[in-house]
């Protein structure tokens, strides 16, 4: 692969790019920073929790302010990286215009890598799918199991829903601005977003390589997929620029996490203590730029019982949390740096973490927020409470949609139902649907359904439902 394909600033749409030409003198990924801060789908994260759904905190980060960090840190690490391929003398071919063009483009990605996700944190998307195992193999179109109408691929896109692949529809055709094209954002920030170059036929989360641990696009967006390859030449491989910006996703997630669930008071600083003098039993030897993570935590408090601040244990974490990000993008530079060759051919199948002193630490910090945190009493609450009402909203809607745009009149409450969805998702599927078979346009209308889903935000399906069933 090479950069200057790699940076494709092309669009799907040409014809839109030629005529904001002229006396605009920005460059096209600035252009897609601004479509992408001024839509109606980004300002929607901010009503769509992180991890602990429907949480009534203003401190617990929400996918927008998640977003926003990952953002930072991924700008932070292209600027990082591309210094050291140039001091490293890696590639002649890299310059620094290309160097500014990659951190535009990284911070997009950052901006929108979790736009496709539904409501109710990660839970969201377990919920869906599990709904889809359920339920999918009982409705029928007419004396026909839809389970065996559907290819094998328009199945697994259900059964395995991701928001990966939601984010790639939902920026390439589901966001209305003008025309069919989405957002038209460039193809270089297109192929950033996809994590997973595969389908859902070829993922597999017990995969070694990364780029197989989840399905990147959906069958109705498989023309799509192909645009981006051929522009941007990844043809199959993960675009060097999905590592950053998934190395910064994990710097953001695993350090706001532990730093979110000592707020909700599922962890103490005593707990991440021992935590990480366990930790330093295992892996007793630290870095680059030595950096020992509980050596650092207990600095911090030892600092704030010095200055007398009121709460020692938390402003504790909050800073450890600062250095032990800094460390993390000196780690997953180097972890770029050092594979650089392999990420380049499209070989490289680990994160940029593997193999460096801190991988052991990103996968305590995951395992600490995990056991004490996600798998808490109150997550549970919340979890089952989310799922309830997405289990509703699905069983409604699916059930709406089966005969809609048939010769089959809808039932009353189905007409009904059928109204709620958005207009813009209705005009893109009868868009999609021109010229397919039955079964596709069966398919398509089951994926309209998950693309109205994904479009709402917490307090959106919390209150659709209590609408639905006479809560007031």
């Amino acid at each position: 692969m090479e950069w200057n394909q790699l940076l494709c600033a092309e669009r799907r749409n040409r014809y839109a790019s030629a005529v904001s030409g002229g006396r605009d003198l920005r460059s096209e990924y600035e252009k897609d920073y601004q479509k992408i801060i001024g839509s109606a789908s980004f300002r929607r994260l901010q009503d769509k929790t992180q991890v602990f759904p429907l949480d009534k905190s203003d401190f617990i980060r929400t996918r927008l302010t998640h977003s926003l960090e990952v953002s930072s840190f991924a700008r932070s690490l292209g600027q990082n990286i591309g210094k050291n391929i140039l001091a490293a003398g890696k590639d002649a071919s890299l310059n620094w215009r290309m160097i500014d063009d990659m951190c535009n483009v990284l911070q997009c990605a950052g901006l929108i890598h979790d736009i496709g996700n539904p409501p109710f944190g990660h839970f969201g998307e377990t919920a869906i799918r599990q709904w889809f195992r359920e339920h999918l193999p009982e409705l029928k179109f007419y004396e026909r199991r839809i389970d065996d109408m559907l290819t094998e691929q328009m199945k697994q896109d259900f059964y395995q829903f991701e928001g990966n692949a939601q984010a790639l529809r939902l920026v390439s055709k589901l966001h209305f601005f003008s025309d069919e094209y989405g957002m038209n954002l460039t193809y270089a920030l297109l192929s950033t977003i996809i994590k997973y170059p595969v389908s859902s036929l070829e993922s597999d989360p017990h995969s070694d390589d990364i780029k197989r641990k989840k399905m990147g696009y959906f069958y109705a967006d498989r023309d799509v997929f192909q645009e981006i390859q051929e522009a941007t030449g990844t043809y199959g491989c993960r675009n060097p620029m999905s590592f950053i910006l998934e190395a910064a996703d994990d710097i953001a997630y695993k350090t706001a996490d532990l730093e979110d669930a000592v707020k909700k008071g599922c962890i103490t600083y005593g707990m991440l203590e021992r935590e990480l003098r366990q930790l330093n039993k295992q892996s007793p030897v630290w870095v680059i730029h030595y950096f020992d993570p509980l050596e650092e935590l207990q600095h911090q408090y030892q600092k704030a019982l010095e200055r007398e601040y009121g709460n020692p244990e938390f402003y504790a974490i909050q800073n450890w949390a600062l250095n032990v990000q800094n460390y993390l993008i000196k780690c997953a530079t180097y972890g770029f740096i050092t594979n650089y060759e392999a990420i380049m051919s499209g070989t490289y199948s680990k994160d940029l973490f593997y193999g460096t002193y801190a991988e052991g630490l990103v996968e305590a910090m995951g395992s600490i927020a995990y056991r004490n945190a996600f798998i808490s009493e109150p997550i549970y609450k919340l979890e089952i409470a989310a799922g309830h009402m997405l289990e509703y909203l699905l069983d409604k809607f699916v059930k709406a949609v089966i005969y809609f745009d048939t010769k089959e009149e809808l039932g009353t409450i189905d007409e009904k139902v059928v109204t709620l969805i958005s207009q813009n998702y209705v005009q893109r599927y009868h868009a999609e649907a021109v010229g397919k078979s039955d079964e596709e346009k069966l398919y398509l209308r089951i994926l309209l359904v998950t693309d109205l889903v994904c479009g709402m935000t917490d307090s959106y399906a919390k209150g659709l439902y209590q609408e639905l069933n006479g809560i007031i």
